[in-house]
């Protein structure tokens, strides 16, 4: 049986702090985090033996000065490995595998609308293209599609371009990204062919949001709507635009660090600490009830 290493809290602490200002999309603040959890140190705010414990703790300075939330130190229940993204990666497959590849509900609603359910996840693109492109093929024939986010905490912005390629007729600019590293600006374009068919860019289009709705989740929706695409229908968003990448820090520990920020070319602007505003403000239990009897009426008009 391996023995863990006993939790050494200044260990874990002056780690996250250089992550912190080697990585962090916001250099100014990641200064002043990094002194402000090495104050709290000294302060004794972290003196405890138990790293589930000092996680929340953490995370929760981490997140005072911006309310970051994708800036987070992750307690992991099983020990994870040491590479970085290695503990994300993990936990992702295995979520990939449970939900048959991010696209487990397919199904025809009276009249002919389709519902496509994404979650939990937008999976790396070189897992999630087939069981994706399998889904949006099959809901391509409907007269109405909805797309169902509650229940979506992220994943791979190149996954949202992929999924996007499915709901527009040509090549569109989607979203840009800045990258702290480099100091560079990267596009992010829908796809000119995509494998199977499209619903393609005129047909209706409803997307559901709900307050578990997160990050490369959030973008799917917001991208849509900006474009004038999607109606989206249900409950705001968390509010998270920054790309993070994570670094284990401690067998059971992983800080996550944002390392970009996204910049919408029509907003000029993202969604981070407002989420993603619904075009129809509704209970997410409720969302789904509304969007098919918008989706109706539409296609009765």
């Amino acid at each position: 049986m391996t023995t863990l290493p006993k939790l050494q809290p200044a260990s874990v602490i002056d780690e996250t702090a250089r992550l912190l200002t080697e990585h962090y999309v916001f250099p100014e603040i990641a200064e002043q985090l990094a002194g402000l959890l090495k104050r709290r140190l000294t302060e004794g705010a972290y003196d405890v033996g138990d790293a589930g414990e000092l996680a929340p703790l953490v995370t929760a300075d981490l997140q005072s000065l911006n309310g970051d939330r994708h800036l987070r130190l992750k307690h992991h229940a099983d020990p994870v490995p040491p590479k970085q993204g290695a503990a994300t990666l993990d936990a992702m497959r295995r979520d990939f595998d449970a939900s048959l590849g991010g696209a487990p509900r397919v199904e025809l609603l009276e009249g002919g609308v389709a519902v496509v359910e994404l979650a939990p996840m937008l999976f790396p693109l070189e897992w999630a293209a087939e069981p994706l492109s399998a889904a949006l093929t099959v809901a391509s024939r409907a007269q109405a599609l909805i797309v169902d986010l509650r229940g979506n905490r992220g994943g791979d912005p190149d996954t949202v371009a992929f999924v996007c390629s499915y709901l527009l007729d040509e090549r569109t600019h989607l979203n840009s990204m800045y990258w702290r590293a480099g100091e560079r600006s990267e596009q992010s374009w829908s796809l000119p062919h995509v494998p199977g068919a499209r619903f393609g860019g005129s047909k209706p289009l409803y997307v559901l949001s709900g307050t578990s709705t997160f990050s490369a989740a959030e973008e799917l929706a917001y991208d849509l709507q900006q474009l004038g695409r999607a109606v989206v229908v249900g409950e705001r968003t968390r509010g998270g635009a920054h790309p993070c990448q994570g670094w284990t820090v401690h067998p059971h520990l992983e800080a996550t660090v944002p390392v970009g920020r996204a910049i919408n070319p029509v907003s000029g602007t993202n969604w981070e600490g407002t989420g993603v505003q619904p075009d129809v403000p509704c209970a997410a239990d409720d969302s789904l009830d509304h969007a098919h009897a918008m989706a109706l009426a539409r296609l009765a008009g």
